[in-house]
């Protein structure tokens, strides 16, 4: 078996489809007019009460029981990007986890949470270009030093 993609419900195809190429960045693999895939897996479905066959009121808006999460290199660059989008429901400021990835969490034009945190590799290089050590990362991370070296040179 082979996972494909994940298909979220919206609107207006192609308010989705600007959103989502202008903010992300994404790319078009797949155009069939109410269904777009992007090369990430992302599909976009106008219409999901057909496509699932299920009376539009049980297509729920704001069902805030799953998140499409993004990895971002430049993550400052991005905040500065999402302000340029004023009508952006945010579910909270800028967050610190535990683990020292900084996260934004946001929902796009259908109410479905984006999740935009900074790459992990960033992370780990922001750590240890503060003088601490690979252990002192693991540590903070609670994940292996094998771990840790293996995404930074992923």
């Amino acid at each position: 078996m082979k996972y494909t993609c994940m298909v979220i419900a919206v609107a207006d195809i192609n308010a989705a489809r600007k959103f989502y190429e202008d903010l992300f960045g994404m790319e078009v693999f797949q155009d069939y007019g109410k269904n777009i895939t992007f090369t990430c897996g992302l599909a976009l479905q106008q219409d999901f009460d057909w496509l699932v066959n299920l009376p539009k009121e049980k297509i729920l808006k704001k069902s805030n029981n799953a998140e499409i999460v993004f990895e971002e290199q430049d993550f400052d660059g991005f905040l500065c990007r999402l302000k340029e989008y004023p009508d952006i429901e945010y579910l909270g400021e800028v967050i610190e986890h535990s683990w020292g990835q900084r996260v934004i969490r946001f929902y796009d034009p259908d109410g479905h949470i984006i999740e935009v945190g900074e790459e992990m590799k960033r992370v780990i290089k922001r750590f240890l270009a503060s003088g601490m050590t690979m252990e002192e990362v693991s540590a903070k991370m609670d994940v292996s030093v094998d771990d840790l070296t293996k995404l930074l040179n992923s």
